[in-house]
């Protein structure tokens, strides 16, 4: 279904549209004015029905850098997530997403951003995609909640669910980073080519990156595609499987080797 621009906005969040009345127009082409004022007064006009008002947001938020996260524990990480305003992801949100699970999980699955339900519900991957991830971990004995915990690149919901750009990325790391030091987690999923780039610093084809072994912080990094791809490309769901047996072969690795340590 395509939508037109006001719908395209509002799915963006971005309401009301002003839009100048016909009989304003009028009344500013008649009013007595010196011409060069009035082609000026027509030109913000004109800037005032291209650019809309978020509803409710007064002025923008002032963006603020990331604070410092060294030595927060898991409520003041929670909510310094919650209160950020480093990027400009802050405006158009609902409430951020942190994220959710076992705080002492042996799997740490991490993808891209929230969507639009999870803006609402403040939980990452509670749409159709976070279905099939809970299906996903159903196939390998696990449960959301249970040894598992599940987060995002970025923590905001990016308008129109678009892909989280690096600047977004780079404020909101170190508060996934603060999150995986104390989790310390025995092996990391990433979900899609953004959690990639954001975890690793690649950006490789995911293609090119299946099915090997990458580190960070100590901990082994397992690679597959974003469980909304797999909606779009079922076929790719074996492969999604392959990555996912994969990981495990990882974490049982890193398990005998704590055995000898």
């Amino acid at each position: 279904m395509s939508l037109n621009r006001e719908q395209m906005l509002a799915e963006m969040g971005i309401t009301p549209q002003w839009v100048l009345r016909d009989d304003a127009r009028a009344a500013l082409e008649q009013e007595e004015t010196p011409a060069p004022i009035a082609e000026a007064a027509a030109s913000v006009a004109v800037t005032a029905v291209a650019l809309p008002v978020v509803a409710g947001a007064g002025e923008a938020p002032v963006l603020r850098p990331t604070p410092a996260v060294d030595g927060l524990g898991w409520p003041e990480l929670q909510q310094g997530i919650r209160e950020c305003s480093a990027c400009i992801l802050c405006q158009q949100r609902k409430q951020a997403v942190p994220g959710v699970g076992d705080l002492k999980p042996d799997w740490l699955f991490i993808g891209e951003g929230p969507g639009a339900e999870e803006d609402v519900r403040g939980e990452p991957f509670v749409g159709q995609a976070g279905k099939l991830l809970d299906a996903m971990l159903a196939s390998l004995g696990i449960a959301r909640g249970e040894k598992v915990y599940i987060a995002n690149a970025v923590k905001c919901r990016p308008p129109g669910n678009r892909t989280p750009e690096a600047a977004e990325m780079a404020a909101c790391r170190p508060w996934l980073e603060r999150q995986i030091t104390l989790l310390k987690p025995k092996v990391i999923v990433l979900l899609g080519k953004a959690a990639v780039h954001s975890v690793l610093g690649e950006d490789k084809s995911l293609a090119a990156m299946r099915g090997r072994r990458f580190e960070h912080a100590g901990i082994p990094v397992a690679v597959t595609y974003h469980p909304a791809y797999l909606l779009r490309n079922l076929p790719d769901k074996a492969k999604a499987w392959e990555d996912l047996l994969f990981a495990r072969r990882l974490l049982r690795e890193a398990g005998q080797s704590h055995m000898f340590e």
